[in-house]
């Protein structure tokens, strides 16, 4: 293991051969002097107990300064300031045979540390520019495994992320750049979980990066600007066709009340009662338009906001109570305890709860219940195996024939014109109510049974905590 110290038993055999290579040469030319009567046999024993006394001593510190050495040297080279034999990277300078050597080493640590700083001021800094940057942005490795990923990619996508990476466009792009080392690009649409277009350039890095990254992937998000562009054409078109009856009808009316009816006052009163209702009509439909509008542009964006569900309901439900009075309907609310969190847009999911809600109250039936509950779903066949909970609301009206459901929430579909028109429908209900689920990354199930009723059911992922 770097950094220890030789065994006891292999540094005592080290300094006994340090030891007999020093001493072994003058005492073995002493001992032949002394065996050949050439020098007196006392004194050149002397000499070598001096020899050997001497080069022991040498040996041992030799061997000292020699460990003191090597385990400097380990440690720099595993950057671990922490000695593991208790002594200091400083003890180097302390070698008595070897202090120059110490001396380098010291300085080379020093260096190496100040270098590894730097490095490591670096390195943070890339991250913090990557986590800052708006854009979405991956750091690839040949495999296409992600080895990083900015808080915006993590925001924008979450568990969508590998369904991305799987399109072909990408996978081609990255592949391209992999194989040319230039600069790819692709146009990327998804359609699920909600439609998404995407601008992705990927940019390769030579050298790889220390942790295997080798592109740079950025997804340019261009799905605002493309349903911009698709607003303004259906906005004409729905607008149109949605308005050109109550305007020929406002025509009618005031054509009329300028000429025929211009000394009628009873006609007056009659026309100007309808001609309010038009220019009413005309509003609603106008302010569904452009609250659809408003959540399409949004759609892409998952809301991440802590969402008080539970005190929504209530001040919904509150704000029901005159119009349920007025039909003589009983709501029967239910809010099943220790409801999970949720996150979400308090605005939006008013504004499903009023459509859910005021759609129950319209087309149900007078003097009958119109039902709220609010449970933990149960994931089987019908709902996700994610942890969530379920919003239903069920009236006791006429019910929907079986082939219109799934049609449902398509802009102006009705399935009653007539009736629809005169409850104050705009079509744009439903279609909103969609756009909304999905935005939050729920789901939204339509049930029907013809002289039964009908049921809305919402469901909500639970908040990652």
């Amino acid at each position: 293991m770097a950094g220890e110290r030789p065994a006891p038993e292999f540094a005592a055999m080290r300094t006994i051969g340090i030891t007999a290579a020093l001493a072994g040469m003058p005492a073995a030319v002493l001992a032949c002097l002394a065996a050949f009567q050439w020098a007196a046999f006392w004194p050149a024993l002397a000499g070598i107990a001096i020899c050997t006394v001497t080069a022991g001593a040498f040996a041992l510190v030799w061997g000292r300064d020699l460990d003191l050495l090597i385990d400097s040297v380990r440690r720099v080279a595993s950057d671990d300031p922490r000695p593991a034999t208790g002594t200091s990277l400083t003890e180097a300078e302390s070698a008595v045979t070897m202090n120059p050597l110490g001396r380098e080493i010291e300085r080379l640590s020093r260096r190496l540390n100040a270098r590894a700083a730097l490095q490591e001021q670096h390195r943070l800094a890339d991250t913090l520019i990557l986590e800052r940057l708006p854009d979405p942005i991956l750091v690839l490795a040949r495999d296409h495994a992600v080895r990083r990923a900015n808080a915006s990619a993590r925001l924008s996508f979450g568990d969508d992320l590998p369904a991305v990476l799987r399109h072909p466009a990408v996978r081609n792009a990255i592949d391209r750049a992999m194989a040319t080392t230039l600069a790819q690009a692709a146009e990327v649409g998804l359609r699920a979980p909600v439609a998404r277009d995407l601008y992705a350039t990927v940019v390769p890095m030579d050298p790889p990066l220390a942790d295997g990254g080798e592109v740079l992937l950025v997804l340019s998000d261009r799905t605002r600007e493309r349903v911009v562009e698709r607003m303004r054409a259906d906005f004409v078109a729905n607008v149109s066709h949605e308005l050109r009856t109550p305007l020929a009808s406002l025509i009618g009316f005031v054509e009329t009340l300028q000429g025929p009816a211009a000394d009628d006052p009873p006609a007056q009163k009659r026309f100007l009662a309808i001609m309010a209702e038009q220019g009413a009509r005309m509003n609603r439909l106008i302010d569904d338009l452009l609250s659809l509008s408003r959540v399409e542009l949004t759609e892409h964006q998952t809301p991440s906001e802590p969402l008080d569900l539970v005190g929504l309901i209530q001040r919904i439900v509150a704000g029901f109570q005159p119009g349920l009075a007025e039909r003589k309907v009983q709501l029967a609310l239910r809010l099943e305890p220790d409801l999970p969190a949720v996150t979400g847009d308090a605005d939006q999911m008013a504004q499903v709860l009023q459509n859910l809600l005021d759609n129950g109250l319209k087309y149900g039936r007078d003097g009958g219940v119109l039902r709220l509950d609010v449970t933990v779903a149960q994931p089987g066949q019908r709902w996700p195996s994610r942890r969530g909970i379920v919003v239903a609301v069920t009236d006791q009206g006429a019910g929907i024939p079986r082939e219109h459901i799934p049609r449902l929430t398509e802009r102006f579909y009705r399935v009653d014109k007539g009736r629809s028109r005169a409850v104050g429908g705009t079509g744009l209900g439903l279609a909103i109510v969609k756009h909304i689920v999905n935005r939050h990354r729920g789901q939204l199930l339509i049930e029907s049974e013809e002289g039964q009723g009908t049921t809305v059911s919402v469901w909500l992922p639970a908040a990652q905590l």
